[in-house]
């Protein structure tokens, strides 16, 4: 074999020497791509959160969804290390608020607590709403549920929900039932009980629970369905009295009182749940950060006790759950507005 053959064959693939170049060069490729791919998906991840966070209340301060915003964005902010700072901004049913929350900027700095009012009910009792519960939004996690109470002024002659429907039956218009607000879960629960009882009473709205609670105390109105962790307190302090719930299901916070349908109302379920969205598009690796820590808070002993205190049951699910959960919810408040003739106002 002549010397340029023997080159030849030393530089090929075949030779020892040729696996060996061929080899270092194909690892040295192997490395430059494995240090590179930290690099882009690094580029491609926002450094999220370096300013302080809005949490977006669309209710006023001292209800169920400020206090629970309020934990909430205490703990978020020892994890992330900035302020996530309330802002509450109520009117129109928790429409306000919403509206603002859907025009922020997608960069995960803005969050709603939104509710049943936002996302299920205001799209179907507002004619001109100004954001989409779906597409202007992406839901975080269902942070709570908390169960409403048909409560009454303690002066009211009925005992029972079968005793009350004869009353209002007896009286037609003359009963008052007060609520939170239009599209407020109170609000929808009276609707709910005229049209399945088909008694006539009249819908008196508030700006908020604690007014109408003062009211319902006071005599001006004659019942209410008040969420669990408002009326908790007057009911076991002997100031109102309480007739059922209006979950399918009994609360194990008020066990012995039974729900509408075991009081002889069919088909009648009606719960007050909230939980945290983003705008929509906000980058999901944000959304699934903000997911796992606020499912992981509501895990907490601490946690959880809080809100049972005000009579809240912790929920937290995923992103596409809590989506799925709210496009079950929709069809039967648009339902309950369009049989009962329901308006804002």
């Amino acid at each position: 074999m002549t010397v340029a053959g023997e080159r030849a064959i030393r530089g090929s693939s075949f030779s020892p020497e040729g696996r060996l170049g061929i080899g270092l060069v194909t690892l040295q490729l192997v490395c430059a791509v494995a240090m590179s791919l930290p690099r882009a998906a690094l580029a491609q991840t926002p450094a999220w959160p370096i300013r302080p966070i809005r949490f977006i209340v669309p209710f006023p301060p001292g209800g169920p969804l400020d206090i629970t915003a309020r934990l909430l964005g205490a703990r978020m902010s020892e994890t992330f290390g900035q302020p996530v700072l309330i802002d509450n901004r109520p009117g129109a049913g928790g429409s306000v608020g919403a509206e603002l929350a859907a025009r922020a900027a997608a960069d995960g700095y803005t969050l709603l607590m939104g509710a049943l009012s936002t996302h299920a009910v205001n799209p179907y009792l507002y004619p001109k709403l100004g954001y989409d519960p779906v597409r202007d939004f992406t839901p975080i996690t269902l942070v709570a549920n908390v169960p409403n109470v048909l409560v009454v002024n303690v002066a009211v002659k009925a005992e029972s929900v079968k005793e009350l429907i004869a009353l209002a039956r007896a009286q037609p218009g003359k009963l008052a039932f007060g609520s939170g607000g239009s599209g407020s879960g109170g609000h929808l629960a009276g609707e709910l009980l005229k049209t399945s009882a088909k008694i006539d009473i009249t819908h008196v709205p508030y700006k908020g629970s604690a007014p109408a609670v003062v009211d319902l105390l006071g005599g001006q109105l004659t019942l209410m369905f008040d969420n669990l962790a408002s009326a908790l307190p007057q009911i076991k302090a002997g100031r109102v009295r309480a007739l059922a719930v209006t979950t399918v299901r009994r609360s194990g916070f008020v066990p012995e009182l039974p729900t509408m349908q075991e009081a002889g109302v069919a088909g009648f379920d009606i719960s007050t749940w909230f939980g945290v969205f983003a705008p929509a598009k906000v980058p999901s690796v944000i959304v699934e950060r903000l997911q796992r820590e606020i499912v992981r808070i509501l895990q907490l002993a601490d946690m959880r006790e809080r809100l049972a205190a005000f009579g809240a049951e912790p929920v937290g699910n995923t992103s596409d759950e809590f989506a799925a959960f709210i496009k079950a919810e929709q069809p039967k408040y648009a339902r309950i507005i369009r049989e009962s003739g329901a308006k804002a106002d």
